[in-house]
């Protein structure tokens, strides 16, 4: 990367966009810019500083640190004035496809022709967000993880029209302030971890619908067995662990058995219309008090800050 990104603009404040926002400004090297509208600013930065207070009270970060990066983060209202030196822009707003290609189509006249539009949808094409711009080759996608200021992974995904160099670039940036990216080599629905994740939830959706196990059976099945290996070691070393051998004989066996519906499952949509929508109603699989919700949450938080940071 030769150190050329050094101004990152970020649009869509959202609860990605600020805790992207801190990511890139956790950097010494960079300097951030939030597109902002002013009813959103007090909260855009309440909730990096929430997440800074909980890495210092945690050991992460100290106050200087935490003082450091939010002096690196500047707010605007102006649109020339968010753009005029960026290198890098990564959008966050709502997953709308055409909020994203009008977005980006109204950014490229005003940047400079080396500047990197990075998009942070979790399912679109970035093909086809891409479609509106003029110099195609710059678009790229970049999936960061909720939470983004703890989750190390991002998702470096190649359009159709996507250059080499935009992608080198990309992971670089992304390696630089210490995320874990991946290269996506193919602009599929889901990428690559989210494609993995639902081919889980649907299967263990399934059980749950097929009255083989409840919803707390299911992921206490997953918590208490291979998920506590699966940060060390992954499906695929896994096969090999076994052996390709015994992978095929398993796998001869068990496959048929499987679900393969191309639909979401039925208990699935009920639970939708009934509005149980899980935290946000309070019931979904099964029942949360906003206590339990609240436990849910911090304790999430914590073992990702234990694991990550050994605190």
């Amino acid at each position: 990367m030769n150190n050329k990104i050094r101004n990152i603009t970020v649009f869509g404040p959202g609860m990605m966009g600020s805790g992207i926002a801190q990511v890139f400004a956790g950097c010494e090297d960079l300097k951030v810019t939030i597109f902002i509208r002013e009813k959103f600013e007090l909260e855009c930065m309440y909730k990096i500083r929430t997440n800074l207070q909980v890495l210092k009270e945690n050991g992460v970060f100290t106050q200087e640190e935490v003082n450091a990066t939010l002096d690196r983060i500047t707010l605007t209202e102006d649109l020339k004035e968010a753009v005029k030196d960026a290198d890098f822009i990564i959008e966050c707003i709502p997953e709308k496809m055409e909020l994203k290609q009008d977005l980006f189509m109204r950014l490229e006249p005003l940047c400079k022709e080396s500047v990197i539009f990075a998009t942070n949808t979790s399912v679109m094409s970035i093909t086809e967000i891409s479609q509106k711009v003029k110099d195609k080759s710059r678009v790229v996608g970049t999936h960061f993880w909720n939470p983004p200021y703890l989750i190390p992974l991002v998702e470096v995904v190649k359009s159709d029209y996507t250059s080499e160099e935009v992608m080198d670039d990309t992971m670089e940036l992304l390696k630089k302030v210490n995320k874990k990216p991946i290269r996506v080599n193919m602009d599929v629905p889901g990428f690559v971890a989210n494609r993995l994740q639902h081919a889980l939830w649907r299967e263990a959706i399934s059980i749950v619908e097929r009255g083989i196990a409840d919803a707390q059976t299911v992921d206490e099945a997953i918590k208490y067995s291979f998920g506590l290996r699966l940060p060390k070691l992954g499906p695929m070393e896994n096969a090999d662990m076994v052996g390709t051998d015994l992978t095929l004989s398993i796998h001869d066996y068990i496959l048929k058995h499987l679900e393969n519906s191309t639909e979401p499952s039925p208990i699935l949509r009920e639970k939708v219309e009934k509005g149980e929508l899980g935290f946000k109603s309070g019931t979904g699989f099964q029942k949360w008090t906003p206590e339990q919700i609240e436990k849910s949450n911090e304790e999430l938080r914590d073992y990702l800050i234990e694991t990550l940071y050994k605190k």
